[in-house]
């Protein structure tokens, strides 16, 4: 699959043959002879039931798929699961319940894997400078989808994307996956999903992030923890949750079309955009320009980035309190831009950026409190928004946000549905039309067993 997303074009997928012969096995000494004796188009089944492992189960060959009989039927414990010798690829591991200790690990050059319909729910310690991740990307090209990842309680990631030591694994496609639970209750290092790291920052990871669900990620401040460039985080849902949507290292990634209730975004680096995204409740705040420790952060740096050049376009913001902020750091968001946003709600000032911090507001429409921007960037103003049969905010006949967008954002051309934004687009989110499409993810949508 090839995606062309802001300027990025993002080859996803991996390859495998279709199955030319299936080999069915009752145990896992027989699955591991069949490994190691699989050719290209191969569909090894393990037969239904539950196995303890003594030990990994490696997989050494190429071109062909290891899958449980049935969706969510095998389950394995034990001390070790699949583990991957170098110079395998093109592998599918499919629709296992998957309880053993140990991380599933694509390593660096291991590529085009894919793993989907699997169900993780793993015991895997964490050790100094390591994600911990119930699944590590190294590898490149993989894709990582329709699977459940939850109850976790110990530090650690669900999904970390990783690469060669100050690189990143190039085009992960991560999609339709739930991650649920994350009751980690320490101040750092639970993420659901982290790409990169802060020593690969400058890394350009081309991950394609979309159609997940994330409900109780609890485990860290971040539940999504962007810490590389050049990716794509869309039309994911998340609810419930401690965690926010969070660029913290790394330059021109684009956020687009989330829906994100009871958390929010927040942002340090260069060159993103953030756009379509509806962003309802939340702690105090929908959107945060994250202020920085440094103008500049260099390739290996820990120190939050001051935001340079990242565009807010495009988004309903709705809440209590200050919905839009900056947070603590000497250096102030620069060249920014707050444009056309639907920002409502309950607030004495929705708008409370730091003095200093370089910000153009232009076309934001304010309703229900004072704006905290200066007079010719919003307008305030009813946009008559009216609750759709999915629980979401959307514009209504005769909203004064239909084509009322200001400046120029040619590659703003579909709301967060997506519909096509047509002729002059309609401020916020939503782009009128009585045929409303969306809605936010549920657990039917994603996991080994959605369509």
């Amino acid at each position: 699959m090839n995606v062309l997303l802001a300027g990025l074009l993002i080859v996803v997928g991996a390859a495998v043959p279709a199955p030319t012969t299936v080999t069915r096995v009752t145990s896992l000494a027989a699955l591991q002879t069949a490994l190691d004796k699989a050719q290209p188009g191969d569909r090894i089944e393990l037969a239904d039931g539950t196995y303890t492992s003594s030990g990994a189960i490696t997989i050494r060959r190429s071109g062909f798929t290891v899958a449980a009989e049935h969706v969510g039927k095998v389950q394995i414990r034990g001390k070790a699961g699949f583990v991957f010798a170098a110079g395998s690829a093109q592998v599918v591991i499919e629709g296992f319940d998957l309880r053993h200790d140990g991380r599933l690990a694509v390593p660096v050059g291991v590529n085009r894997v894919r793993i989907t319909r699997n169900t993780f729910e793993l015991n895997v310690p964490v050790v100094p400078d390591d994600a911990g991740g119930f699944v590590e990307v190294n590898g490149d090209d993989a894709e990582v989808d329709h699977n459940t990842f939850q109850n976790r309680t110990n530090e650690g990631v669900y999904l970390h994307v990783g690469g060669p030591r100050g690189g990143m694994a190039k085009r992960t496609w991560a999609h339709h996956n739930y991650f649920f639970n994350h009751r980690f209750s320490g101040g750092n290092g639970g993420e659901s999903v982290r790409i990169g790291n802060s020593d690969r920052q400058k890394g350009s990871a081309q991950t394609l992030l979309e159609h997940n669900l994330f409900e109780k990620a609890n485990g860290d401040s971040e539940a999504i923890s962007v810490k590389s460039s050049d990716n794509v985080v869309r039309h994911n849902t998340m609810r419930d949750s401690r965690g926010f949507l969070v660029l913290r290292h790394g330059d021109r990634t684009l956020v687009d079309g989330n829906i994100l209730l009871g958390t929010g975004i927040r942002f340090h680096g260069n060159d993103h955009r953030i756009i379509n995204n509806y962003v309802e409740g939340g702690r105090d705040r929908q959107l945060v320009f994250g202020s920085g420790k440094e103008a500049d952060s260099g390739p290996t740096s820990k120190l939050h980035d001051r935001p340079d050049r990242v565009t807010v376009a495009f988004n309903t913001l709705i809440g209590t309190g200050a919905v839009v902020d900056s947070d603590g750091g000497a250096f102030l968001p620069k060249d920014c831009v707050l444009s056309n946003n639907v920002i409502t709600g309950s607030s004495a000032k929705f708008v409370d950026m730091k003095s200093g911090s370089v910000v153009r507001y232009e076309g934001n429409i304010v309703f229900g409190g004072a704006a905290g921007m200066p007079s010719g960037g919003y307008r305030t103003v009813d946009p008559r928004l009216v609750r759709d049969s999915a629980g979401l905010l959307r514009l209504s006949p005769g909203s004064p946000a239909v084509d009322a967008s200001a400046a120029s954002f040619p590659y703003v051309t579909a709301d967060f549905d997506p519909q096509p934004r047509v002729g002059k687009p309609d401020v916020g989110a939503d782009e009128y039309n009585v045929a409303a499409v969306r809605r936010p993810l549920t657990k039917a949508d994603v996991g080994p067993t959605a369509p």
